[in-house]
C-alpha cells in the first residue's frame, strides 16, 4: 500500500503558524469554526458570479441565436448560387446586405462589451475580496491573529492592501482603454466607478487606522517639550523615526510604501475622471500615470498622519495665544523644523522607492503642517476677525489686526517655503507653481467673502492716508531745478518720476499701490490674485486718477485767459497722469499681470463678456487705467492748446485783419523799409508775449514728451489761424505789407526757435504765402498763368518749392500781391 502523500508546504506553514506549541492544541475549535465561516463566504461569492456568468452568457446565447436566424432567412431567399437569379432576387439582396452588416457588428459590438463586463467583475471582485478580507479579519477581533504572531499579522494585512491597489490599477487599466475606445459605454464606467467607490470608502479608512496604530506603537508623536526645558535650554525635540530600530523601521516602511501605494491608484483614478470630463487621454501616452503630481498637491497621507496626532497637542498651546498670533506662526515653524531632518532623511528615500515621481518629503511635510495651521484660524481666529469686523463701526483696531495678521501670513509663508526648499535646485520659472499649495493664504479660496473684506481693509488703509497727502498741496507741484535749455528740451526717455516731473503726491500712489499688489501675490491662484487685486489696488488707483480728473476740470482751462496758477496746476496733474501712465504700462507687461489679464479675458469670454478696451491688448490688466489716463492727459493737454490759441486770437485780432496794408501814421507809402531795422506790428506784440510766456512756463513745468507735442500743435495751430484769417483775394498787400508780415512771422519763429532749429517747417501755410508774396512781378504773372491754364498745377507748385498749399491757394494769394510798378 502506498504510503500517503504529504500535506503541502502551505498547509504545513499554515499549521506550524497557529500550533507551534502544544499548548496551541486548545484553540483548534475556535480556528476551525473560523476556517469554516470564510468557507462559507467564499462559497457564496463562488455561487454568486456563477449566477452573474449565467445571466450574462444567457443574454449574449439569445441574441447570438437572433443574428443566426436572419443568416438563414437570408440564405433561404436567395437559394443556390449556382443559379442564375433574377434582377428582383439581385436586388433584395444587395438591399439586405447592409442589414446584415450592421446586425453582426451590432453583436461583434456586444461580444465585445461582455467580454469587458465580465474582465471588469473579475477586477472589481478581487479588489471588493482583498478588502472584505482585511474588514473581516478586522470585524471578528481577527481571531486568527490571537494564535498568529504580530509580524505576520502585519505582513499579512499589508499583503491583503496590496491586493487591492493591483486590482484597482487593473481596473483603471481597463477603464482607461474603455474610455478611449468606447466612450459611449458611459453606464459601464459608471458603475464600475461607483462600486469602487464603495469600496475605497471602506478601504482607505481600515488602512489609515492601521498606519495610525503603528505610529502610536512606534511612539509618535514625540513630547513636544525639549528634556531640557526646565532648564531654560531649548533644543531639538527627539523624533521617533530616526530612533526606530531595524525592525521597526521595516514595518513602517512596508506601512508607509503600502499607504502611498494606495493613494498613488486613487490620484490615478481621479487623474482619469478629470480627463474622462475634457479630452481623452490616450493610451500611447506613456506618460499618463505620471502626470498624477497634481493630486498630491494637498500632501501625502502618510505624511498628514503624522501631523494630525502633532495638531491636537498643538491646539492645546494656540488656545492661550488667540491675542498673539505671532506665537502660533512661530511654534508651528519651529515644530516642523525640529522635524525636518528625520523627514527628509527616512520618507524621502520611501517616497523614492515609491515612484512617486516629483515628490518631495520636505514639501509633504511642510504641506501638511500648514494645511494644519490653517485649519485651526479657519476655525478659530478668522471668525472672531470677521464678527469684529461687521460688529463694529469704528473699524480702526479690527484693520490693523487684519493687517497685522496677513503679514504675520506672509513672513510665516516666506519662511515655510525656504524650509520646503532647502537643499532642493529649483527652476526660477516653475518655483513658484510648486509652492503654491504651501501658502496659508489659501485660505481666502474657500471663503471669497473673506477675500473681499481684506482687501477693503487694504483699500480703506491707503485712502485714509492718501487722504493726509492730498491735503498738502506741496505733495501736488514739483520743484523745478535750473536746467540748461538743451538739456529740458532733449531728454525723451522718461522713466522716473523726475523725468515726467511729478508731484510727489503720485509717486506715493505709485508705491501705495505697489505694496498692496506685492501683498497680493501670497495668494495661491490667479483668480484670487485678480479679485483682490481689482477691489483694492485698482480701486485705488481709479479712486486718485478721478481725483485728478475733479481737479483738472476745476481750473476750467477752457476759459480764454488763463493764469499762471493754473497752467501750473494743470501741468502737474498732466505730468502725474502720465507717470502713472508709464508705472501702469511697465506693470502690464510683467510676467505676472501678463497672465492675470490672459485669465481674465478668457473668464470673460467664458460668462459672454468681452473686454472693453481689448482690441489692441488682449491680455491687458490695467488697460482700462491706461487708457483712461491716455484720454485724461490727451484731453487737458487739448483745453491748454485751445486756451492759448483762443488767447491769441483775441489779442491779435485786429491785427490778423490788417495784415497786408500800409500804415501810413507810421511809415509813408513810398518809404523803402528795411527788414533789418524795422520792428514789429504794436498789434502783434501782446499775443506774441502771451504765446511766449505761455511756452516758457509750458516747457518748465510740463514733461518734455507732452511739450513737444504741445509746441508743435501750438504752432500749426497759429499758422492755420493766422493764414486762414487773412482775406485773401480780397485785399492786396503792399511792399511794406509784406516786409511786415515777413518780420511779424520772424518774431513769431523766434519763439519757437529754442525748440528746433527750423520752427518754420512747423509753419507751413505762412512761409509758403510768404514766398509767393516774395516773388518778383514777372515770376509771380508767369505762375499765375500757368496756374490757370496747367492741367497738373500741384506739380507745377512743387517745382517752385510749394509744398503745401494748393493751386486755388495759391491764386488768391498771389491775386493779393500788388502788380503794379
Amino acid at each position: 500500500m502506498a504510503s500517503p502523500r504529504p500535506p503541502p508546504a502551505s498547509l504545513r506553514s499554515f499549521l506550524d503558524a497557529h500550533f507551534a506549541s502544544p499548548e496551541d492544541l486548545a484553540s483548534a475549535p475556535a480556528l476551525a469554526e473560523l476556517l469554516r465561516r470564510e468557507c462559507v463566504g467564499l462559497d457564496a461569492s463562488l455561487r454568486r458570479l456563477e449566477a452573474q456568468l449565467a445571466s450574462v452568457s444567457a443574454s449574449w446565447l439569445a441574441r447570438s441565436a437572433g443574428a443566426r436566424a436572419s443568416l438563414r432567412r437570408i440564405r433561404s431567399r436567395g437559394g443556390g448560387f449556382g443559379v442564375e437569379e433574377d434582377d428582383g432576387e439581385e436586388t433584395l439582396r444587395s438591399a439586405e446586405l447592409p442589414a446584415l452588416v450592421q446586425e453582426i457588428h451590432r453583436i461583434d459590438a456586444i461580444r465585445l462589451y461582455a467580454e469587458a463586463a465580465l474582465q471588469l467583475e473579475a477586477f472589481v471582485g478581487n479588489l471588493e475580496d482583498a478588502t472584505f478580507s482585511i474588514v473581516r479579519q478586522a470585524s471578528k477581533l481577527n481571531l486568527s491573529s490571537v494564535f498568529r504572531p504580530a509580524s505576520n499579522e502585519m505582513q499579512w494585512k499589508q499583503e491583503k492592501l496590496l491586493q487591492a491597489v493591483d486590482a484597482m490599477r487593473d481596473i483603471e487599466l481597463e477603464l482607461l482603454r474603455i474610455s478611449t475606445n468606447r466612450p459611449q459605454w458611459t453606464n459601464l464606467i459608471m458603475a464600475v466607478d461607483s462600486r469602487v467607490d464603495k469600496t475605497l470608502a471602506i478601504l482607505r479608512p481600515k488602512a489609515l487606522t492601521d498606519y495610525r496604530a503603528l505610529l502610536a506603537a512606534l511612539g509618535w508623536p514625540p513630547s513636544l517639550s525639549s528634556p531640557d526645558a526646565a532648564n531654560n535650554k531649548y533644543s531639538e525635540i527627539p523624533n521617533p523615526l530616526i530612533l526606530m530600530n531595524e525592525a521597526n523601521k521595516e514595518k513602517y516602511s512596508q506601512s508607509f510604501l503600502a499607504l502611498c501605494a494606495l493613494q498613488h491608484a486613487q490620484a490615478n483614478r481621479e487623474a482619469r475622471q478629470c480627463q474622462a470630463k475634457g479630452a481623452s487621454a490616450s493610451m500611447s501616452d506613456s506618460k499618463y500615470f505620471d502626470k498624477t503630481a497634481a493630486c498630491f498637491d494637498n500632501g501625502l497621507w502618510a505624511i498628514d498622519e503624522l501631523v494630525q496626532p502633532i495638531a491636537s497637542r498643538l491646539e492645546y498651546h494656540f488656545a492661550k495665544w488667540s491675542e498673539q498670533p505671532e506665537f502660533i506662526f512661530a511654534l508651528v515653524y519651529k515644530i516642523a523644523r525640529d522635524f525636518m531632518g528625520g523627514v527628509d532623511d527616512i520618507l524621502q528615500p520611501l517616497i523614492d522607492q515609491a515612484r512617486l515621481v516629483g515628490l518631495s518629503a520636505k514639501e509633504s511635510w511642510v504641506t501638511g503642517m500648514v494645511k494644519m495651521l490653517l485649519g485651526y484660524i479657519e476655525r478659530q481666529i478668522f471668525p472672531v476677525l470677521v464678527t469684529s469686523y461687521q460688529a463694529t463701526d469704528d473699524k480702526f483696531e479690527v484693520h490693523s489686526s487684519w493687517m497685522h495678521l496677513n503679514d504675520l501670513m506672509i513672513t510665516f509663508d516666506k519662511r515655510m517655503q525656504l524650509l520646503a526648499d532647502s537643499g532642493i535646485q529649483k527652476i526660477a520659472s516653475i518655483s513658484e507653481g510648486l509652492s503654491r499649495s504651501l501658502s496659508v493664504f489659501s485660505i481666502y479660496s474657500e471663503h471669497s467673502d473673506w477675500l473681499h473684506m481684506w482687501a477693503g481693509v487694504e483699500l480703506n488703509s491707503a485712502q485714509h492716508k492718501l487722504k493726509s497727502e492730498m491735503e498738502d498741496e506741496i505733495n501736488w507741484s514739483y520743484s523745478i531745478k535750473e536746467l540748461g535749455l538743451q538739456e529740458i528740451t532733449s531728454n525723451f526717455l522718461l522713466s522716473t518720476r523726475e523725468d515726467y516731473k511729478a508731484p510727489t503726491i503720485s509717486e506715493f500712489v505709485v508705491k501705495t499701490a505697489s505694496a498692496m499688489i506685492e501683498r497680493g501675490h501670497a495668494l495661491p491662484n490667479k483668480g484670487l490674485r485678480i479679485q483682490y487685486n481689482r477691489s483694492s489696488s485698482v480701486q485705488f488707483l481709479n479712486d486718485f486718477f478721478l481725483v485728478l480728473r475733479e481737479r483738472c476740470e476745476a481750473l476750467q482751462l477752457t476759459n480764454t485767459a488763463l493764469e499762471d496758477d493754473s497752467l501750473l496746476k494743470a501741468s502737474f496733474a498732466i505730468n502725474a497722469a502720465r507717470y502713472c501712465e508709464y508705472v501702469l504700462r511697465e506693470w502690464d507687461d510683467d510676467i505676472v499681470f501678463l497672465e492675470m489679464g490672459a485669465h481674465r479675458k478668457h473668464v470673460d469670454e467664458g460668462q459672454g463678456q468681452g473686454h472693453k478696451h481689448s482690441a489692441q491688448h488682449p491680455c491687458s490688466f490695467f488697460g482700462d487705467e491706461i487708457a483712461f489716463l491716455a484720454k485724461l492727459g490727451t484731453d487737458y493737454l487739448e483745453q491748454i492748446m485751445s486756451s492759448v490759441l483762443l488767447e491769441f486770437e483775441d489779442l491779435s485780432w485786429d491785427y490778423v485783419q490788417n495784415i497786408g496794408l500800409p500804415n501810413e501814421q507810421i511809415h509813408p507809402v513810398d518809404e523803402v523799409l528795411d527788414e533789418e531795422n524795422l520792428g514789429v506790428s504794436p498789434g502783434f506784440v501782446a499775443s506774441l508775449e502771451v504765446v511766449r510766456d505761455r511756452t516758457t512756463k509750458l516747457m518748465l513745468h510740463l514733461n518734455s514728451k507732452d511739450f513737444l507735442d504741445l509746441w508743435r500743435s501750438i504752432a500749426e495751430g497759429l499758422d492755420y489761424f493766422i493764414y486762414s484769417s487773412i482775406r485773401w483775394g480780397e485785399l492786396t498787400f503792399s511792399d511794406q505789407g509784406v516786409v511786415q508780415l515777413r518780420v511779424d512771422t520772424k518774431a513769431l519763429l523766434h519763439i519757437f526757435r529754442p525748440f528746433c532749429l527750423r520752427p518754420e517747417a512747423f509753419f507751413p501755410f505762412i512761409s509758403d504765402s510768404l514766398r509767393l508774396l516774395a516773388m518778383r512781378k514777372t515770376d509771380a504773372r508767369y505762375l499765375l498763368e500757368v496756374l490757370k491754364n496747367a492741367k497738373e498745377n500741384d506739380s507745377c507748385l512743387r517745382q517752385q518749392g510749394l509744398q503745401h498749399v494748393n493751386a486755388s491757394q495759391a491764386m488768391k494769394i498771389l491775386g493779393s500781391k500788388r502788380s503794379d510798378g
